[in-house]
């Protein structure tokens, strides 16, 4: 059976992993929380948390579920402690990426990320339909990489991520550096910054007196239809007039050469940004 520790059980992502490991009688799991309300969490879960002095060294994984500015401090007090040929598992390519882990050659190094359920995912029931962020009724893709190990270390990584990310759908294994690509540059530099952008375009109109619930519909509906016909979910096109204001909107709000965001001298400093406190 395998012995894992996740570290920062009781915080936001720690509690949904939590709840899957929970589930599972296949993994003997220690949980380690230092917050009030992280302990307070778990209690509420019915989850003590163990000693770490106690718990890391038995453990054939460590997941390090914490906050990326503080994954490389806690890091140092937790790699120190583990076993010999176990395995080190992070929820995120940026702080590996920007080498704050400690690194132990004896070790192995596994990411897994979830891609959350896609917009188009169909789901039979509506809580499932509502599990926005996946993990517990609605099926999502992960990806996940290998950052320093061998094979083996990365198939116990991929079940490990398949079971705390559950259900899953398709699992891609990637490169950390593929990873960074898609996260931060991808998903959040580009695509969270875009979608704050149209959220602020949504309040300017509301306050400009169009009704909200005729603007959330209006907005809603149009971004799911562009979404389906952009990523070939749909056979179709947008109308000329779509075409022609796009062209004409894309040179007012964005930057010639935005695309530098993708090249990995760009992301390195990306990723400081989010591991530097």
């Amino acid at each position: 059976m395998t012995t894992i520790t996740l570290v920062g059980a009781g915080g936001k992502m720690g509690c949904r992993l939590t709840d899957n490991f929970l589930k599972y009688s296949h993994y003997t799991v220690h949980y380690l929380e230092v917050s009030e309300r992280g302990i307070e969490n778990l209690r509420q879960r019915g989850v003590q948390t163990g000693r770490q002095n106690e718990v890391v060294p038995v453990s054939d994984v460590v997941i390090l579920g914490v906050p990326d500015v503080a994954i490389g401090k806690i890091s140092e007090e937790i790699i120190p402690l583990m076993k010999p040929g176990a395995l080190v598992m992070t929820l995120d390519p940026a702080a590996p990426l920007d080498g704050v882990i400690a690194h132990r050659d004896d070790l192995g190094y596994v990411i897994a990320h979830p891609c959350h359920p896609s917009v188009f995912n169909w789901e039979p029931t509506e809580q499932a339909f509502r599990d926005f962020y996946g993990g517990i009724s609605a099926k999502q893709s992960i990806v996940v990489a290998l950052m320093h190990g061998t094979e083996a270390h990365y198939s116990l990584g991929e079940k490990v991520a398949q079971d705390m990310y559950a259900p899953i759908a398709d699992t891609h294994r990637i490169t950390l550096e593929q990873m960074a690509i898609l996260e931060p540059a991808m998903v959040e530099t580009l695509a969270q910054t875009c979608m704050e952008i149209v959220k602020e375009g949504y309040d300017r109109i509301v306050n400009l007196g169009v009704p909200e619930a005729a603007a959330r519909d209006f907005v809603l509906g149009h971004l799911r239809i562009q979404i389906a016909v952009l990523f070939k979910e749909v056979n179709g096109t947008f109308s000329d007039a779509a075409y022609k204001i796009s062209k004409r909107a894309k040179p007012i709000l964005f930057r010639e050469g935005w695309q530098k965001i993708f090249e990995m001298d760009d992301i390195r400093e990306q990723v400081r940004d989010i591991t530097n406190k």
